[in-house]
């Protein structure tokens, strides 16, 4: 059973930075597309970034600037950096991956989190004023 565990939230204040990192475990595959999510209460899921096996990342408009994905291709895992947090980044923040596809994601789309087959249980992220 595949299984995805994100860790490195935490509370910071606004202008800080943070690290999240993604281990995967039981899938060896890694042709593999790879995404953050994040969602606050109230709020619809949002796309946050995403990476391709050859290491093409792309960014919400949200993030971009702020924000810093990569991946360790021999091992599926996945980190993303953020610089310059503002409280509107506080949420809980998942990792996705999706099988397959020949490790591409559906560029420049990244929200649809329909195309995803495995989550992760989220770490949070607060950032105060």
């Amino acid at each position: 059973q595949v299984r995805l565990v994100e860790s490195g939230g935490g509370s910071v204040q606004a202008g800080g930075s943070r690290r999240l990192s993604c281990a995967v475990f039981g899938y060896a595959n890694t042709r593999t597309c790879m995404a953050w999510f994040r969602q606050a209460p109230g709020m619809e899921r949002e796309g946050v970034a995403q990476i391709e096996v050859g290491g093409r990342a792309t960014y919400a408009d949200s993030v971009k600037g702020r924000a810093t994905t990569s991946r360790d291709v021999a091992t599926n895992f996945l980190t993303l950096e953020m610089y310059g947090l503002k409280p509107e980044d506080s949420a809980m923040y998942y990792c996705a991956i999706k099988f397959g596809n020949g490790g591409y994601c559906r560029t420049p789309d990244i929200q649809d989190w329909t195309f995803f087959d495995a989550w992760g249980q989220g770490t949070q992220v607060t950032v105060s004023s």
